[in-house]
Protein backbone atom coordinates (compact mmCIF):
# COMPACT_ATOMS: atom_id res chain seq x y z
CA UNK A 1 0.00 0.00 0.00
CA UNK A 2 2.89 2.37 0.81
CA UNK A 3 4.43 1.74 -2.62
CA UNK A 4 1.18 2.63 -4.38
CA UNK A 5 0.76 5.82 -2.34
CA UNK A 6 4.38 6.82 -2.99
CA UNK A 7 3.94 6.18 -6.72
CA UNK A 8 0.79 8.32 -6.76
CA UNK A 9 2.60 11.09 -4.85
CA UNK A 10 5.51 11.01 -7.31
CA UNK A 11 3.17 11.12 -10.31
CA UNK A 12 1.27 14.05 -8.81
CA UNK A 13 4.56 15.84 -8.13
CA UNK A 14 5.79 15.16 -11.68
CA UNK A 15 2.54 16.43 -13.19
CA UNK A 16 2.76 19.54 -11.03
CA UNK A 17 6.25 20.35 -12.38
CA UNK A 18 5.16 19.67 -15.95
CA UNK A 19 2.13 21.85 -15.39
CA UNK A 20 4.36 24.63 -14.06
CA UNK A 21 6.63 24.47 -17.12
CA UNK A 22 3.58 24.55 -19.38
CA UNK A 23 2.14 27.47 -17.44
CA UNK A 24 5.36 29.47 -17.76
CA UNK A 25 5.51 28.83 -21.51
CA UNK A 26 1.85 29.67 -22.03
CA UNK A 27 2.11 32.79 -19.91
CA UNK A 28 4.70 34.17 -22.32
CA UNK A 29 2.09 34.26 -25.05
CA UNK A 30 -0.43 36.02 -22.80
CA UNK A 31 1.84 38.81 -21.55
CA UNK A 32 1.03 41.22 -24.38
CA UNK A 33 -2.56 40.05 -24.83
CA UNK A 34 -3.96 43.05 -22.91
CA UNK A 35 -1.99 45.50 -25.06
CA UNK A 36 -3.27 43.73 -28.16
CA UNK A 37 -6.93 43.57 -27.11
CA UNK A 38 -6.88 47.21 -25.99
CA UNK A 39 -5.67 48.27 -29.46
CA UNK A 40 -8.37 46.13 -31.10
CA UNK A 41 -11.01 47.63 -28.79
CA UNK A 42 -9.85 51.20 -29.28
CA UNK A 43 -9.18 51.21 -33.03
CA UNK A 44 -11.15 48.41 -34.68
CA UNK A 45 -14.39 47.96 -32.75
CA UNK A 46 -17.10 50.59 -33.08
CA UNK A 47 -18.82 51.28 -29.75
CA UNK A 48 -22.32 50.52 -31.06
CA UNK A 49 -21.88 46.89 -32.17
CA UNK A 50 -23.23 43.87 -30.36
CA UNK A 51 -21.28 41.72 -27.92
CA UNK A 52 -21.35 38.88 -30.45
CA UNK A 53 -19.87 41.11 -33.17
CA UNK A 54 -17.17 42.26 -30.74
CA UNK A 55 -16.37 38.60 -30.09
CA UNK A 56 -15.97 38.00 -33.82
CA UNK A 57 -13.61 40.99 -34.09
CA UNK A 58 -11.39 39.66 -31.29
CA UNK A 59 -11.44 36.15 -32.77
CA UNK A 60 -10.54 37.53 -36.18
CA UNK A 61 -7.52 39.32 -34.72
CA UNK A 62 -6.44 36.20 -32.81
CA UNK A 63 -6.67 34.23 -36.05
CA UNK A 64 -4.64 36.90 -37.82
CA UNK A 65 -1.82 36.17 -35.37
CA UNK A 66 -2.33 32.41 -35.74
CA UNK A 67 -2.12 32.71 -39.52
CA UNK A 68 0.96 34.92 -39.35
CA UNK A 69 2.82 32.51 -37.06
CA UNK A 70 1.35 29.03 -37.59
CA UNK A 71 -0.13 29.43 -41.08
CA UNK A 72 -3.52 28.15 -39.88
CA UNK A 73 -6.60 29.46 -38.04
CA UNK A 74 -7.74 28.11 -34.68
CA UNK A 75 -10.78 26.50 -36.31
CA UNK A 76 -8.66 24.77 -38.98
CA UNK A 77 -6.22 23.52 -36.33
CA UNK A 78 -9.04 22.17 -34.17
CA UNK A 79 -10.54 20.36 -37.18
CA UNK A 80 -7.16 18.76 -37.96
CA UNK A 81 -6.51 17.94 -34.28
CA UNK A 82 -9.91 16.94 -32.99
CA UNK A 83 -8.28 14.35 -30.72
CA UNK A 84 -6.38 17.04 -28.78
CA UNK A 85 -7.65 19.18 -25.95
CA UNK A 86 -6.96 22.90 -25.87
CA UNK A 87 -5.91 25.01 -28.81
CA UNK A 88 -3.02 25.60 -31.18
CA UNK A 89 -1.22 27.85 -28.73
CA UNK A 90 -1.25 25.15 -26.05
CA UNK A 91 0.93 23.02 -28.34
CA UNK A 92 3.29 25.77 -29.45
CA UNK A 93 7.03 25.57 -28.87
CA UNK A 94 8.83 27.99 -26.59
CA UNK A 95 10.13 29.83 -29.66
CA UNK A 96 6.64 30.13 -31.11
CA UNK A 97 5.26 31.46 -27.83
CA UNK A 98 7.99 34.10 -27.66
CA UNK A 99 7.27 35.17 -31.24
CA UNK A 100 3.52 35.18 -30.55
CA UNK A 101 4.00 37.58 -27.63
CA UNK A 102 6.09 39.81 -29.89
CA UNK A 103 3.50 39.67 -32.67
CA UNK A 104 0.71 40.67 -30.28
CA UNK A 105 2.64 43.77 -29.31
CA UNK A 106 3.65 44.59 -32.87
CA UNK A 107 0.12 44.07 -34.18
CA UNK A 108 -1.20 46.59 -31.66
CA UNK A 109 1.24 49.16 -33.10
CA UNK A 110 0.18 48.34 -36.67
CA UNK A 111 -3.48 48.68 -35.68
CA UNK A 112 -2.81 52.08 -34.11
CA UNK A 113 -0.99 53.16 -37.28
CA UNK A 114 -4.04 52.27 -39.37
CA UNK A 115 -2.85 49.25 -41.37
CA UNK A 116 -5.68 47.06 -42.66
CA UNK A 117 -5.86 43.38 -41.78
CA UNK A 118 -4.34 42.10 -45.04
CA UNK A 119 -1.39 44.46 -44.73
CA UNK A 120 -0.88 43.48 -41.12
CA UNK A 121 -0.99 39.77 -41.96
CA UNK A 122 1.75 40.20 -44.54
CA UNK A 123 3.93 42.28 -42.22
CA UNK A 124 3.38 40.00 -39.21
CA UNK A 125 4.11 36.88 -41.24
CA UNK A 126 7.46 38.32 -42.33
CA UNK A 127 8.23 39.29 -38.72
CA UNK A 128 7.26 35.82 -37.50
CA UNK A 129 9.51 34.12 -40.05
CA UNK A 130 12.51 36.31 -39.27
CA UNK A 131 12.04 35.98 -35.50
CA UNK A 132 11.59 32.20 -35.68
CA UNK A 133 14.75 31.96 -37.75
CA UNK A 134 16.65 34.08 -35.23
CA UNK A 135 15.34 32.11 -32.25
CA UNK A 136 15.98 28.76 -33.88
CA UNK A 137 19.61 29.85 -34.37
CA UNK A 138 19.89 31.36 -30.88
CA UNK A 139 22.62 29.88 -28.73
CA UNK A 140 21.39 31.86 -25.72
CA UNK A 141 17.89 30.38 -26.05
CA UNK A 142 19.40 26.90 -26.44
CA UNK A 143 21.44 27.53 -23.28
CA UNK A 144 18.38 28.75 -21.38
CA UNK A 145 16.43 25.65 -22.45
CA UNK A 146 19.31 23.38 -21.36
CA UNK A 147 19.65 25.23 -18.06
CA UNK A 148 15.92 24.80 -17.46
CA UNK A 149 16.10 21.08 -18.28
CA UNK A 150 19.17 20.60 -16.07
CA UNK A 151 17.46 22.40 -13.19
CA UNK A 152 14.40 20.24 -13.70
CA UNK A 153 16.54 17.07 -13.63
CA UNK A 154 18.32 18.30 -10.51
CA UNK A 155 14.98 19.05 -8.86
CA UNK A 156 13.72 15.62 -9.91
CA UNK A 157 16.79 14.01 -8.32
CA UNK A 158 16.22 15.90 -5.06
CA UNK A 159 12.57 14.84 -5.01
CA UNK A 160 13.44 11.17 -5.38
CA UNK A 161 15.91 11.10 -2.49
Amino acid sequence: MHIIKEYQRLKTDENSRLSMAWTVRRMLSKVNYKVHTDAVKKHLIPPDISKKEKGFAFASEADLLNLALFGITAKEWKKQNSDKEGNIRDYASLEQLIVLANLESYNSILIEEGYNQNERLEILNKKAQSQMKALNNSKSLDKAKKDFENKKKLDDGKQQT
